[in-house]
């Protein structure tokens, strides 16, 4: 049996045979391999984070904390390429498709709540296009360190939760997110629509009592 259990579980076949040729080049880094890994998802190829996430969790229960804090800051160091594409020249590529009102007016709704913009993606599973919003935070240019910030925070609430799920469940618990990851990119959605509503709700009581 290997030394990682979820791939040999979830993914028989050939891409099981992929993702272990490449767990055994994160091997070789340590503990830094899946800091390796989640800078390599975010900032070009796209790795099943969560599988190789509940794989070293598996593994090594006890040090969870650390390969969630590593994976997470991995994905807001690797997050600042689209980011940075996106400052340089993201604006361009949305005024060949909008013009510059509809953009503008874009660019104030994401001032509002541009920290909730990255963090509520961050959080989900995939298929989230987070990607997209990381792109879009480069393009109404979000402050670095705020990005970083709510990438690092999001990423740490999915994976500690991740994380808690496989050492309850066991290597399955990975597939049962992945299952249920729509239900959970809804409910998400739903929270963060309702806490949006409830803070400018509280702003405008609050502006029109002054």
């Amino acid at each position: 049996m290997s030394h990682f259990l979820c791939i040999d579980v979830l993914l028989p076949g050939f891409f099981s045979h992929w993702i272990s040729a490449l767990q055994h080049w994160l091997l070789h880094l340590g503990i830094w391999g899946i800091g390796a890994a989640a800078i390599i998802d975010t900032s070009s190829i796209p790795l099943p984070m969560d599988l190789l996430i509940g794989d070293y969790v598996w593994a090594d229960r006890s040090h969870f904390l650390l390969y969630c804090l590593l994976a997470s800051v991995g994905s807001s160091i690797g997050g600042l390429v689209p980011f940075l594409l996106g400052r340089a020249g993201g604006e361009l590529f949305l005024l060949k498709r909008m013009d510059r009102e509809k953009l503008e007016a874009m660019r104030d709704k994401f001032a509002r709540q541009e920290f909730l913009a990255v963090l509520v993606p961050s959080m989900l599973p995939p298929p989230t296009p987070w990607k997209i919003f990381v792109f879009g935070a480069g393009v109404f240019e979000m402050k670095i360190l705020p990005f970083m910030l709510a990438v690092f925070v999001g990423r740490m609430i999915r994976w500690v939760a991740l994380s808690l799920l496989v050492i309850y469940f066991g290597p399955n618990a990975v597939a049962m997110v992945a299952h249920h990851a729509r239900e959970a990119f809804l409910v998400v959605m739903a929270l963060a629509l309702i806490g949006l509503v409830w803070w400018l709700w509280k702003r405008k009581k609050k502006g029109a009592g002054s």
